[in-house]
C-alpha cells in the first residue's frame, strides 16, 4: 500500500514526493526478504525441535 501511496503521484500528475520517498519504498522488499527469511528460521528450528524430541535418546 505505501508503494502504491508514494508512485501514485508520478501517474495522476500530482506534485512528486522528494527522491528520500523513492529511495525508502525501494527498502520494502529488503525488508520482505528480511521477514521471509526469518519465518523460514523459524521453521527450521521449529523441525529441528520437533525431531529432537520424538527421536529415543541414545543414552
Amino acid at each position: 500500500m505505501a508503494t502504491l501511496v508514494t508512485v501514485a503521484p508520478l501517474f495522476l500528475g500530482g506534485d512528486t514526493f522528494p527522491p528520500i520517498a523513492y529511495a525508502v519504498c525501494m527498502l520494502m522488499g529488503v525488508g520482505f526478504l528480511v521477514a521471509g527469511a526469518g519465518v523460514l528460521r523459524g521453521i527450521a528450528v521449529q523441525r529441528r525441535q520437533a525431531r529432537s524430541a520424538t527421536e529415543p535418546s541414545a543414552r
